[in-house]
């Protein structure tokens, strides 16, 4: 859900639009005054154009939060200082594709020095933090060795102030654990402190230990794009028997495309070749797919009926942005129909990315087996709503943990970017999505699994693939 029609990049914010800098120092203070200023002018604008900016929050409420973040605001702040403030206000909208997120600047100068916390971390059920990879010059850290402070920080403290920043549709908590399985030291760095020496409490084989290390650069962890398989093929198909195993990394377009693959012909080939070989039984991992364009995710939902059904309920937008569909607008856009206080966005003239509220028409060779999909806290957005669409409708059973996007949708399609004088950049997703799905079920969650599984951080050490495992057994057991 990432489409951005530069013709639609509404005059959004500009007020606040920062100013070129000749160089760029990134221990600049800015006056309280301004902050506080900034920081309410946005939020303020925030709840004009975000459709689902109280979907989870009372107005009430997020005027209390606001208030007191700005009161809070007492002294000049630099940059990151003032993100540290601001960062779990936004994450309070309960909404994923919702983000303030520091300067490209900032950034390259985080970049240049060796300030991360030098270890990987496992966060299990209990909330206990455990290191799985020492990128430290300290080899005496143990791994799996239970982390009870860093810096004289106790952990507790430490992950309270995490998730309260991490943004996650409604309530939701897999994804952000998840996340900071992957990515604790940025997060870490953000939002706790920029520091090249730590100490860390350490309790293992019951004795406690404090270990000295050395920050480390961001070059010694895993790129980003290897958690996303971004660089492999995006779609997978083996049949052992009569049990077919489907992988999907991501619905987008472009990802795709890029690795040479083709979305629609790739089903059409696959679920004829089930069809041909009379598989019973097909697992589809969706493990880690973020989403991408919603038309492929719908497309796949398809193939699992065999009658007409609704995968969107409606598509809304605020009045401030459906004033300006008008004059040239009118060209790309339908004007958004009033609807009580709501205003429903329509399909677009050149695009079918908004056309899946409309009724859906079932794909040939649909599957009539049973379906498994395996989930956790990173199927996200149009991965999500795929997930609930089909456990809602009884089409597949879920197996792992809760879908990190929303069960009743998000809030996304447009998302123009602004930014704060200070060089924080703001994304603003314009649409509110609402799935077809009972809407007193799993409200402020994702899709809940039918057989939820718990990695140890054994589990997660060896990478024991937990879920397939469990499946294949089930599947046997049958």
């Amino acid at each position: 859900m990432k489409l951005r029609f530069l013709v639609l990049l509404l005059i959004l914010l500009s007020k606040l639009s920062a100013q070129e800098q000749a160089s760029y120092d990134p221990h600049k203070n800015y006056h309280p005054d301004s902050l506080k200023r900034w920081t309410a002018s946005i939020m303020t604008e925030l709840g004009k154009k975000h459709p689902g900016f109280y979907r989870y929050t009372t107005k009430e409420r997020f005027d209390f939060l606001i208030d007191s973040t700005t009161q809070s605001i007492k002294d000049s702040l630099n940059e990151l200082n003032f993100y540290r403030k601001i960062k779990p206000l936004f994450a309070q909208i309960g909404c994923l594709h919702t983000g303030v997120s520091l300067s490209e600047s900032y950034n390259d100068f985080l970049n240049t020095t060796s300030t991360l916390l030098p270890l990987e971390v496992f966060i299990d059920q209990e909330r206990r933090v455990f290191v799985t990879k020492n990128y430290s010059d300290n080899p005496s850290i143990p791994t799996t060795g239970e982390i009870l402070s860093i810096n004289d920080q106790p952990i507790a403290d430490i992950l309270k102030t995490l998730l309260k920043a991490i943004p996650a549709d409604g309530y939701n908590e897999t994804e952000k654990i998840l996340l900071l399985n992957h990515r604790f030291a940025f997060w870490y760095q953000t939002m706790i402190e920029v520091n090249e020496h730590f100490t860390v409490e350490i309790r293992f084989q019951e004795k406690v230990e404090t270990y000295a290390a050395k920050g480390v650069n961001k070059a010694v962890f895993p790129k980003l794009e290897t958690l996303e398989s971004a660089n492999v093929k995006q779609l997978a198909v083996d049949i052992v028997g009569n049990t077919g195993i489907l992988t999907i990394h991501s619905f987008a377009k472009t990802a795709i495309k890029k690795n040479g693959q083709q979305f629609e012909k790739f089903l059409k080939t696959t679920f004829k070749r089930l069809e041909d070989q009379h598989v019973e039984n097909l697992v589809i991992d969706l493990r880690y797919n973020s989403g991408g364009t919603d038309g492929n995710a719908a497309l796949l939902a398809s193939y699992f009926f065999d009658k007409p059904f609704r995968y969107w309920e409606k598509i809304e937008v605020t009045e401030a942005i459906a004033v300006e569909i008008k004059g040239m607008y009118r060209l790309f856009f339908r004007k958004p129909v009033q609807k009580d206080s709501t205003y429903l966005w329509k399909k677009s003239w050149l695009t079918h990315e908004f056309d899946y509220y409309q009724v859906q028409k079932p794909a040939r060779h649909n599957f009539k087996g049973q379906t498994y999909l395996l989930t956790n806290g990173l199927c996200m957005s149009s991965c999500s709503d795929f997930i609930a669409i089909l456990a809602h409708n009884k089409k597949a059973l879920v197996v792992g943990q809760e879908s990190g996007g929303g069960y009743q949708g998000n809030t996304s399609g447009m998302m123009p970017k602004t930014s704060i004088p200070t060089g924080l950049s703001v994304t603003v997703p314009l649409q509110k999505y609402t799935n077809a799905v009972d809407p007193k079920t799993n409200v402020g969650r994702g899709t809940i699994p039918h057989y939820i599984l718990h990695p140890s951080v054994a589990d997660w050490i060896n990478k024991k693939d937990l879920e397939m495992e469990f499946v294949l057994k089930l599947i046997a057991g049958k």
